[in-house]
């Protein structure tokens, strides 16, 4: 309670010196120095401002990037055998066993084919002997 006190103090006092220091302007003293507000400094980085003596404005210089230089090897890679790349880009292990799995699959399925072959082969044959049959009679 006493801090708000003690403002309130504060504050009458200020307005005093205020008022004080506007009734000593105009009555002819000194008179009170015109604050006049500073205008802001305007900054066009993505704009290009085609009319320069109707806006004045700084200028903000273009962003130089940093200079990059690519790094020079010196050293050369090492000189691989041909057989030593070649182990090196074979397949996983997955795709090593592919023929090994599918293998089973490939034989059950070149068996059914032979039969069908044989089968077709044997009705083009009773086709023909009853062609041969059936003129000769």
């Amino acid at each position: 309670m006493e801090d708000a006190l003690a403002r309130k103090e504060r504050l009458k006092a200020l307005r005093a010196a205020a008022q004080a220091a506007e009734a000593k302007g105009e009555d002819g003293g000194e008179p009170a120095p015109a604050e006049e507000p500073e205008k802001p400094v305007l900054k066009f980085r993505n704009y290009a401002v085609q009319d320069t003596k109707r806006i004045d404005h700084e200028t903000v210089k273009a962003a130089q990037p940093p200079k990059f230089e690519e790094p020079q090897v010196e050293t050369k890679p090492e000189e691989l055998p041909q057989e030593e790349l070649l182990v090196n880009i074979a397949p996983k292990k997955a795709n090593w066993d592919l023929k090994r799995d599918v293998q089973p699959k490939l034989d059950k399925l070149e068996r059914r084919t032979q039969r069908a072959i044989l089968e077709m082969m044997r009705e083009e044959e009773r086709r023909k002997l009853e062609e041969e049959g059936g003129a000769q009679d």
